[in-house]
């Protein structure tokens, strides 16, 4: 059986960094603590210019967007870890990009909150926030169910497993590299 994430996307375009994704002032959260977690992805992307139209509505806590659909550098700016703590607080599963910063893909990883997936093709330009989509990581195939399009994806390769894990601890106790708790 695949594992297959279906939903509205939420599209943003290049260089959209961790102070877009988490603005600092928010840093002072503690994602440890389930309600600070919670609040945490109540902010996700209230750093993003107006153009975009907002990712949790007011008064929400959770998107009702589980895959984001970006182009280049995503992630891009500080090594800050609540960037994709923040995102997966926020609900969101996956993001698909042409290209990732590299310290948000390794905490990407490190935290296990959501697969960043990259696409050999640039999507942000075709696709548009709230079109329907499933995303199977098996196949490695992005389906917009409103375009009547399918695009393949590269794949994940080993960091897949850490990430579905719960991050690269939680991988290395399952896996009996270190001790379980």
């Amino acid at each position: 059986m695949s594992q297959v994430i279906s939903g509205k996307i939420f599209v943003l375009d290049d260089n959209i960094d961790t102070d877009q994704i988490i603005p600092a002032e928010y840093l002072t959260l503690v994602p440890s603590k389930p309600d600070e977690y919670e609040k945490l992805g109540s902010y996700a992307l209230v750093g993003l210019p107006d153009r975009y139209g907002k990712f949790v509505l007011p008064g929400e806590m959770k998107t009702s967007y589980p895959i984001i659909i970006a182009g280049e550098n995503f992630g891009c700016g500080s090594s800050r870890e609540h960037a994709p703590i923040a995102l997966g607080a926020s609900g969101v599963e996956a993001v698909v990009a042409l290209s990732y910063a590299r310290i948000f893909f390794r905490n990407c990883s490190a935290t296990g909150e959501l697969y960043p997936i990259e696409s050999p093709e640039r999507l942000c330009d075709r696709f548009e926030t709230g079109q329907e989509v499933s995303l199977d990581l098996d196949d490695n195939i992005l389906t917009n169910h409103t375009l009547g399009e399918t695009y393949q994806l590269n794949p994940l390769g080993e960091v897949r497993p850490v990430i579905a894990a719960g991050g690269i601890f939680a991988y290395a106790r399952q896996t009996g590299m270190i001790a379980a708790k």
